[in-house]
């Protein structure tokens, strides 16, 4: 394991500070976003593969993980999919590549948002604050929201927490805020511009992709969806049973 794998306290870090797993084949790019990152307040833990990414989530937690896309031996979308299995925990991906099939097949995998390389520190740390924004804003709910039910499925706004029968849907932090917004308003339409929120990947496409992996994890068949279904013209709608 290399010897910047372990966290790194360059100054004294709040006890409550967001905790950042940073994943990067790149030992200068790993460093210098770890003391930038550190300097601003977060803890950090780095780690040059997702071997020892799954080394340090064995034991850890993180509040958001800066994930490479480009990484010798599994890359940062494998490591992605098979997170997502697991884990909802919010993905900031990271990559050279700035063609659109790429920030695609990120979005599909459950990333939260892209950033493409070269990129200004300030933009990092803005879209790290912007994902924990809307992750805190949820989990800060003072009182508790109704469940809504829609099929087999259960979705608990107040937690984010979609289930169905005992089973928890594993959900990426986009696809939660999505699905709590729609949840809002049940059965009326939620436009694109609403569904994107503060999230900088704001295209129609994209939040055309997010559905569609949306759709595949409640929908018998994501092509004619039940549960959620478009609204032409004005966006998407959830369907709940009344």
């Amino acid at each position: 394991m290399s010897t910047d794998s372990a966290a790194q306290s360059f100054e004294p870090i709040a006890d409550d500070a967001a905790h950042l797993l940073l994943v990067d084949d790149d030992r200068r790019i790993r460093g210098l976003m770890g003391r930038y990152l550190t300097k601003q307040g977060y803890r950090i833990t780095t780690s040059g593969t997702a071997q020892e990414a799954r080394h340090h989530l064995r034991s850890l937690e993180f509040d958001l993980i800066v994930l490479d896309v480009m990484m010798p031996g599994e890359s940062g979308l494998e490591f992605a999919a098979w997170l997502r299995q697991s884990s909802d925990v919010p993905i900031l991906m990271l990559t050279a590549r700035a063609e659109a099939s790429d920030r695609v097949r990120g979005l599909e995998v459950g990333a939260d948002d892209y950033l493409t390389k070269p990129f200004a520190p300030k933009e990092l740390s803005l879209r790290i604050a912007s994902i924990l924004r809307r992750t805190n804003s949820r989990n800060d709910k003072p009182e508790p929201a109704p469940a809504l039910c829609f099929g087999p499925f259960i979705f608990q706004r107040d937690r984010g927490e979609l289930r169905r029968g005992d089973e928890i849907i594993s959900l990426s932090e986009r696809e939660r805020e999505m699905l709590r917004l729609l949840a809002e308003n049940p059965g009326e339409p939620v436009s694109r511009e609403a569904l994107a929120g503060e999230s900088s990947m704001s295209s129609e496409r994209t939040i055309d992709m997010q559905i569609t992996r949306l759709r595949r994890k409640i929908e018998m068949d994501s092509s004619n969806p039940v549960y959620l279904q478009t609204a032409r013209g004005a966006g998407y709608r959830l369907v709940i049973d009344r």
